[in-house]
C-alpha cells in the first residue's frame, strides 16, 4: 500500500462513521468497467455498486444528459412542477406496463413509500381493519437499513441495538409458496419479495415460486410487490427478473440502475388502482423527481426501451456462468444467478469470501462478498467478454494458491 493510500484510508477512518468495511482501495475514476485508484492502478469493476453502475462509470451518453440539464436547473422540489418529470414518468410507466410513478431518490425510500402505499391501499380499498395491516416477507431479505426496514430482517448486524422494532410483517421462508399462503390472513396487504435475493448471495428461487405467489395473491385479493432494485433494469438479461418467469407484479421497486450511477433515483412503478391512493400531502420528498434525477433517469429508460443492455447481460451472462461452473470442484462448491449476477460459493475450508476478495484485489478484480464464503460478481452490463474471462482466470489462480497448487 502507498504512502498516499495510506493517508486517505487514515483520514476517512479517522472522520467517517465506520459503518462500512471495504476493501483497502482508493478509487480515483472509472470509465466503463475499470476504476482507476489514486495510484494509478487500474481494477475491473466486477461490482458496479450492487448493480447501479448498470450502463458502466462515465457512461458518455448519461453524462451528456446530466452536464446539459446541471447548466439548466437541478432542483425545484415537488411545489413546483418541471419539464423532465413528465416525459420520465410516462416512459418509465411505458417500460413496465404500468400506470403511475411514485418518484424518490434512494431504494430504502421507495420500499418505505411501497409499505406506505399499501397499508393506505388495504385500508382504503381492500377494507383491512384500521391499524390492522400486515405484510408478508421472507427470510433472508434484503430491502434496506432504515429502522422499518431492519424490523422484518434476519441481518443480526443490521438489527442488533437498533429497536424498538416497527410491527406489521409476518416473515416466511423465502421459495415457499405455501408458507407465504399459510400466513395470509384478512388483514394481509401485500406480500413483498425479491425476485432473486441479492444479499442473501444471489438466491434463485424455483421457477414456480414467483408463479405461485402471483396466483396466491390475486386469489387472495393481496399486493404483489417486487424488490428489483438490484435485479431489475437488465441485470439478469431481462428488463425486470420478473420477466425470467412471466410475472408481473402490482409493484414494482426500482432504483440504483436507475440512476445510472450518476445521481440517486428511485421509484414505484404500478397501476392507478393501487398508486392512486396516496394524494398529496400524505407522502413525498424534497428531492423525489427532481429536474436531474428525472433526466438521467428519462435517459436510462430510453437506453433500457432499445432492449440491447438486457441482450448483452443476457449473452454475456451465459458465458460468465458457464466459466464459473467449471470451477466447481476446484474450490467452488456452488454458482448460482441469472444474467450478468452471480453468486459464488468458495470452499470454506479453502478461505472466506473477504480473503478471497482481497486476493482478487490485488490482483485487479474488485468483487464483494457476503455471509461467510460466499463472493457476488455483478459487473457493469457494458464490460466485454475478454475481460469477464480475464476476471474468472483471475479467480482460478486465486483458488489455485489457496489450494497450495
Amino acid at each position: 500500500m502507498s504512502e498516499r493510500t495510506a493517508e486517505f484510508l487514515r483520514e476517512e477512518d479517522e472522520h467517517a462513521a465506520h459503518n462500512y468495511h471495504p476493501l483497502p482501495v482508493v478509487v480515483e475514476r472509472g470509465d466503463g468497467a475499470w476504476v482507476t485508484d489514486v495510484d494509478g492502478r487500474r481494477y475491473l469493476d466486477c461490482l458496479a455498486a450492487y448493480s447501479a453502475v448498470n450502463f458502466g462509470h462515465s457512461n458518455e451518453r448519461l453524462l451528456e444528459v446530466a452536464r446539459a440539464q446541471l447548466g439548466r436547473i437541478t432542483l425545484t422540489s415537488r411545489a413546483f412542477h418541471n419539464d423532465q418529470l413528465g416525459p420520465f414518468v410516462t416512459e418509465l410507466a411505458a417500460l413496465a406496463g404500468k400506470d403511475m410513478v411514485l418518484p424518490m431518490n434512494t431504494g430504502a425510500e421507495a420500499v418505505e413509500s411501497a409499505i406506505k402505499v399499501a397499508r393506505a391501499w388495504g385500508y382504503r380499498v381492500k377494507g383491512v381493519t384500521a391499524d390492522a395491516a400486515n405484510i408478508i416477507v421472507m427470510a433472508g431479505n434484503f430491502h434496506g437499513r432504515t429502522t422499518t426496514i431492519i424490523s422484518f430482517s434476519d441481518d443480526t448486524v443490521a438489527r442488533d441495538d437498533f429497536g424498538p422494532y416497527t410491527p406489521g410483517f409476518r416473515k416466511v421462508p423465502y421459495d415457499d409458496a405455501a408458507a407465504v399462503e399459510a400466513a395470509i390472513d384478512d388483514n394481509t396487504v401485500a406480500v413483498l419479495v425479491e425476485p432473486i435475493q441479492g444479499e442473501s448471495g444471489i438466491l434463485v428461487p424455483s421457477a414456480d415460486f414467483l408463479p405461485a405467489l402471483r396466483e396466491i395473491t390475486r386469489r387472495h385479493n393481496v399486493l404483489l410487490i417486487a424488490d428489483e432494485i438490484q435485479s431489475g433494469l437488465g441485470r439478469t438479461g431481462s428488463t425486470f427478473a420478473c420477466d425470467l418467469v412471466g410475472v408481473v407484479p402490482d409493484l414494482y421497486l426500482l432504483g440504483k440502475a436507475l440512476g445510472g450511477g450518476i445521481v440517486p433515483v428511485s421509484a414505484v412503478v404500478g397501476d392507478r388502482d393501487v398508486l392512486g391512493v396516496l394524494q398529496p400531502g400524505q407522502h413525498g420528498s424534497t428531492f423525489g423527481g427532481n429536474p436531474l434525477a428525472a433526466a438521467v433517469g428519462l435517459e436510462v429508460v430510453r437506453m433500457l426501451a432499445t432492449g440491447e443492455p438486457q441482450e448483452r447481460a443476457r449473452e454475456l451472462g451465459a458465458h460468465l456462468h458457464e466459466r464459473l461452473v467449471a470451477l466447481i470442484g476446484r474450490g467452488v462448491v456452488a454458482v448460482r444467478g441469472a444474467g450478468l449476477w452471480a453468486g459464488i460459493d468458495i470452499d470454506p475450508e479453502l478461505a472466506t469470501g473477504r480473503v478471497v476478495c482481497e486476493a482478487l484485489m490485488r490482483r485487479g478484480v474488485l468483487v464483494k462478498d457476503t455471509h461467510g464464503s460466499t463472493i457476488r460478481l455483478a459487473p457493469p452490463i457494458v464490460v466485454e467478454q475478454s475481460d469477464l474471462d480475464w476476471a474468472v482466470d483471475q479467480l482460478e489462480v486465486v483458488l489455485e494458491e489457496l489450494r497450495g497448487e
